[in-house]
């Protein structure tokens, strides 16, 4: 799947699940926050798209998205995100 589908179905699942998404430059990686009960998700623009789609991954990993029906291949691309994110987690706290 192409980087740019991924990322247009990662916003739609992180919308189905609350979430507004603020696509902003800056010197951020990115993240979630929730400001005045409003849950939101900023995405660095300048940042390349794989480091954009891993943002709303990260958040999607957070939320109880079993409720929500996600495409196979969306799920398959989600999954291998998953796996990134959690080597990259563990060598973080192996460092500590």
């Amino acid at each position: 799947m192409k980087i740019e589908k991924l990322i247009l179905e990662l916003e739609a699942l992180c919308e189905k699940n609350g979430y507004t998404i603020r696509k902003e430059r800056g010197a951020f990686r990115g993240d979630q926050c929730v400001i005045e009960g409003d849950k939101l998700i900023v995405v660095n623009k300048n940042k390349p798209p794989e480091s954009q789609a891993a943002i709303m991954a990260m958040v999607l990993k957070q939320t109880n998205s079993e409720d929500t029906y996600i495409k196979p291949a969306v799920r398959k691309e989600l999954e291998m995100l998953w796996k990134k994110l959690d080597r990259f987690e563990t060598s973080d706290t192996a460092e500590s």
